[in-house]
């Protein structure tokens, strides 16, 4: 914030010291036509900053959302292969195995996913995961292929341990405040900067003012709207594992 406020204060003074010597040596002539030299430059790079800012706003959260959803259905894969390995499990681990990964995908889409609106994951999930792994680890086997067959399983649960905290991690992820406000100012700077130029527009010229205004605002709207990969317009849903779920339930009608 200090950074900011010294930056404005040295932009001010850049402008106020360039006026001043301008005004002391007689280089140029007074500017005050609203659409002259000094306001049509101001008003470019205003509108070329605001631009700036906004495509960031839109880019940035557009980005997350999509690695988010691809890092969902990452998640949901590494469940539906914990799954399916536990299959060669001695019984009854095998069937207790599946029932505790079917619990897992059924509490992330149930419980948890209402969460992640909020940025934060729920650490009963931590807890499930860690006891299952535990489970797994605890088992006792005898020959080389119910070994490999554990290994697999434990290779499958830690995928889907890494994945999820992938998952939290995009959570919290969101579009820096600093962003979003500074798009909302510039936004409000361009609508302005008619009047801040000395001109009045009136009559027709007030047309397409308007319509700048309600385009700004609807686009900042939303900005606002995806800023965030588990809310708004670019929401995540938990499809992926609701596919899963799909699935699970379809091998298991199938014994």
């Amino acid at each position: 914030m200090l950074v900011c406020a010294f930056a404005v204060i040295a932009a001010v003074g850049l402008v106020a010291l360039a006026a001043f010597l301008s005004r002391r040596f007689g280089h140029g002539a007074d500017d005050r036509d609203p659409g002259g030299t000094s306001a049509g430059h101001a008003g470019a790079m205003l509108s070329s900053l605001f631009l700036l800012v906004f495509a960031i706003a839109i880019v940035v959260p557009w980005t997350i959302s999509d690695s988010a959803r691809q890092n969902t259905y990452a998640e949901a894969q590494a469940a539906a292969e914990a799954y399916w390995s536990a299959a060669g499990l001695p019984a009854p681990a095998d069937l207790q195995v599946q029932q505790a990964v079917r619990d897992y995908v059924d509490f992330v889409v149930d419980k948890e996913w209402p969460l992640m609106a909020e940025g934060r994951l729920s650490p009963k999930g931590d807890v499930r995961l860690e006891a299952l792994r535990t489970q797994v680890a605890a088992l006792q086997v005898t020959d080389d292929e119910a070994r490999e067959v554990k290994g697999a399983v434990l290779e499958r649960l830690g995928d889907l341990s890494g994945a999820r905290r992938q998952r939290a991690a995009d959570a919290t992820a969101a579009l820096p405040p600093a962003v979003l406000a500074l798009t909302i100012v510039t936004g409000v700077v361009i609508i302005l900067f008619p009047f801040l130029a000395g001109a009045r527009p009136s009559g027709a010229a007030l047309v397409p003012l308007i319509t700048m205004t309600v385009l700004l605002a609807v686009g900042v709207y939303l900005a606002w709207s995806i800023s965030h990969a588990f809310t708004g317009g670019l929401a995540v849903g938990p499809e992926a594992f609701t596919g899963v779920l799909h699935e699970i339930q379809r091998l298991a009608a199938g014994r």
